[in-house]
């Protein structure tokens, strides 16, 4: 075995675990955005749960063709896993009520 392939395979698994890892994060981003309630949303200043449902949705099937394709589909996960991340980080705390509003000084 060459160091080439080697390497070749050390970055196909590596990629692999990288898509598997923006999947989690994408399936948890849209569990809890199907748990929370559509009011909370528009309380909080965030856009409409189902413009979130829809992001989430298309960030974990993105994902997901990336598993399935062996972490082929690069530039579209990284938009995915920002998506999934942003509503992780911003939104998921102020509709959850523990901070991340507007106005929580």
């Amino acid at each position: 075995m060459s160091m080439m392939h080697v390497a070749l395979l050390i970055e196909r698994y590596l990629m692999l675990a990288l898509s598997v890892i923006i999947l989690v994060l994408a399936l948890w981003a849209l569990i809890d955005c199907l748990r929370q309630g559509a009011t909370r949303f528009a309380q909080e200043g965030k856009r409409t749960k189902g413009f979130w449902i829809g992001l989430t949705v298309a960030s974990a099937v993105v994902s997901l063709l990336g598993v399935v394709s062996n972490g082929g589909i690069g530039f579209l996960q990284l938009i995915g896993a920002c998506i999934a991340c942003v509503y992780l980080a911003d939104v998921k705390p102020a509709v959850s009520g523990k901070g991340g509003g507007w106005y929580n000084y």
